[in-house]
């Protein structure tokens, strides 16, 4: 197989390769191309060049590469400012969509760990609540692990330590004892009946937000949220009927853990407008979270005396490993996933934030019912969805404000 060459003659052959000067327009002139294996420097084989045209190559049949002429050098002008705009912005288009992909899959990926701290928290809780009879305690022992982690998020600077005033500790107090009875409320129902009864009952938070709201605020609801509290109230009602675990204890608590937790939200809207305004959901949350170890602490020994022990646990009959342990592990789901709420809520606005609430109640309550393997009717399942679509569409109508009347 024959390969193109290059042979420059010398000069003394041809008068027209003398010197010339470049420095104006430097161009490349292409001699001749010969075949490898054949000699072209004699007259009858040679190619005679006489004015070396710009634009012409001499190129042999067995070349395999196209050879295209070369007028003159690359351009080294630079490139106009509207060039340099429109390459920029393409850029900056690609940065955007990579960046906001990036985003979408770390809400995503906050999103499920929310509901996986959830499920794991009301199952363990669940666990723990059936062999241990006391809630405050449970509940305690939930606040002081989170007090443990809010701590060495401090201490480490995994978030900033923040510089509060007696004013705000004051403003927040009342919050804090709404957030324990909350909580300990919640965990009171738990011990009584389902994890998805009280997740179906809790799903009457709306219901007590809007009167809240409408008694302590002023704020009063349109048509279509108060068309929304219907199938709330109404499917919450035929679950309770026919839940084969339905007890008042655990029906009142679960109340009043809607009542309370309700009371928290309205009244960080009305006490908290102008003393935190520097403060973040996640702060709060953590001084929230010491401030109720330290309320519930001593109303759990007084009422409940110290129980979570070995020697305790042990002359009870159970197993001592297994009961701390998943105290331990739903107590760390339960500041996780509580952490992980505020955190979506600081990306999202608080519409989507409450959908995906209302999401997480029917998984939980889905995946607690094939764990315990909790019997459940089929009427039962009905005042359930019933309620849960009310939970959705109050979410969806929240969001539609009255129309104002032009003066």
């Amino acid at each position: 197989m024959q390969s193109a060459a290059f042979s420059l003659p010398s000069p003394s052959s041809h008068p027209y390769l003398k010197p010339r000067n470049f420095t104006s327009n430097p161009t490349f002139y292409p001699i001749r191309a010969i075949s490898k294996g054949r000699d072209f420097s004699d007259s009858t084989n040679a190619i005679s060049i006489p004015s070396f045209p710009k634009r012409s190559w001499s190129l042999s049949s067995s070349s395999p590469l196209p050879l295209r002429a070369w007028t003159s050098a690359p351009s080294l002008s630079k490139p106009s400012p509207l060039q340099l705009r429109a390459t920029a912005a393409e850029n900056a288009g690609e940065a955007g969509k990579s960046g906001s992909l990036l985003k979408t899959l770390e809400l995503g990926l906050l999103f499920g760990l929310w509901y996986i701290f959830n499920i794991y928290f009301n199952i363990y809780n669940k666990q723990v609540l059936k062999a241990f009879h006391y809630p405050i305690t449970v509940t305690a022992i939930q606040f002081a692990v989170g007090t443990i982690l809010v701590a060495i998020m401090w201490t480490f600077n995994l978030y900033k330590r923040p510089k509060i005033n007696g004013a705000q500790l004051a403003a927040i107090l009342p919050l804090a004892v709404v957030h324990t009875l909350g909580n300990l409320f919640t965990n009171m129902s738990l011990g009584k009946v389902a994890v998805s009864f009280t997740h179906t009952i809790k799903a009457m938070e709306p219901f007590f937000s809007v009167v809240l709201s409408a008694m302590f605020l002023g704020e009063l609801p349109t048509l279509w949220v108060v068309a929304s509290l219907v199938p709330i109230v109404g499917g919450v009602a035929l679950a309770s009927v026919t839940e084969a675990s339905f007890n008042w204890a655990g029906f009142w608590t679960a109340m009043a853990s809607n009542l309370t937790n309700q009371s928290r939200n309205v009244l960080s809207k009305k006490v908290m407008v102008n003393k935190e305004e520097s403060m973040d959901n996640i702060t709060l949350f953590s001084i929230i979270t010491i401030m109720s170890l330290i309320l519930l602490a001593p109303v759990a020994i007084f009422m409940e005396g110290v129980k979570f022990t070995p020697a305790y646990l042990q002359s009870a009959g159970l197993n001592v490993k297994e009961v701390v342990v998943r105290s331990l592990l739903a107590a760390l789901c339960f500041h996780a996933y509580q952490q992980v709420s505020y955190m979506i809520l600081q990306r999202v606005s608080p519409v989507t934030h409450s959908v995906g609430n209302c999401v997480k109640r029917v998984v939980v309550i889905v995946s607690s019912v094939l764990f315990f393997k909790t019997p459940v009717l089929p009427i039962n399942s009905l005042g359930t969805g019933i309620a849960l679509a009310g939970v959705f569409l109050y979410s969806r109508v929240k969001r539609i404000k009255p129309k104002t009347k032009a003066a």
